[in-house]
C-alpha cells in the first residue's frame, strides 16, 4: 500500500473547505487522493434532487455550486443519510471506503458509516469519533492521503488555508 499517511483538516464553512481544495489542486496535489465530507442541508434548502450524468453528480440547492464544482475534481461522490447526523455528502476515495465497510459489515461499535469509512481508510479509531462530531456540528473535513511526502505537502498547504485544525495520521489498515 503506497498510501501510508493522511492529513485531515476541519473547516467551519463550505467556502473555506472549497478554498483548501482549490489550493491543493493549484499545487498539483493528486486530486484522486483527496476526500471531502460535509453535511447537506436538504430540509433547509428544499433540494429538488440529485442525479448522475457523465460520472458527475448534479445537485440543486444553496450549496449546489459548491458540491457540483467538487464532483468534477474528486474521485467518486455519494450521498448518505447518517442517523443522528442527517444528510451527508462525501467526495473522493472515502466513498469507496464507506461503501466497502458497509458491504463488509465492518461497522465499528459506536461509529456511523462515515466513521466506518474513516477506519477502513486507516484513520485511527480514537480520531474517528472527533471527526464524526465535527461533521455532525456542520463542519467540513478535507482528507488528503498518500505517501509521507504527499501528506507533508498537503499539511503545509492545508495549514495555510486557516482550518480549525489539521491532524496528520499514519494509516493503520483496518
Amino acid at each position: 500500500m503506497t498510501d501510508t499517511n493522511a492529513v485531515v483538516a476541519v473547516y467551519d464553512s463550505h467556502a473555506a473547505a472549497e478554498n483548501a481544495v482549490e489550493q491543493l489542486q493549484k499545487s498539483g496535489f493528486d486530486m484522486e487522493k483527496l476526500s471531502i465530507v460535509g453535511k447537506d442541508y436538504l430540509t433547509e434548502e428544499h433540494v429538488t434532487g440529485y442525479y448522475n450524468t457523465d460520472s458527475r453528480m448534479k445537485h440543486w440547492g444553496k450549496l449546489g455550486a459548491f458540491w457540483g464544482g467538487l464532483w468534477g475534481l474528486l474521485l467518486g461522490a455519494a450521498f448518505f443519510w447518517v442517523p443522528g447526523v442527517g444528510a451527508v455528502l462525501v467526495g473522493g476515495p472515502l466513498v469507496a471506503s464507506i461503501v466497502g465497510a458497509l458491504e463488509a459489515a465492518v461497522v465499528v461499535g459506536g461509529v456511523s458509516a462515515i466513521g466506518a469509512g474513516l477506519v477502513s481508510l486507516g484513520i485511527p479509531k480514537n480520531s474517528v469519533v472527533t471527526y464524526e462530531t465535527e461533521v455532525k456540528a456542520g463542519k467540513y473535513l478535507v482528507i488528503a492521503h498518500g505517501t509521507a511526502d504527499d501528506a507533508a505537502k498537503a499539511k503545509n498547504i492545508l495549514n495555510s488555508s486557516n482550518p480549525d485544525g489539521v491532524t496528520d495520521h499514519i494509516l493503520i489498515p483496518a
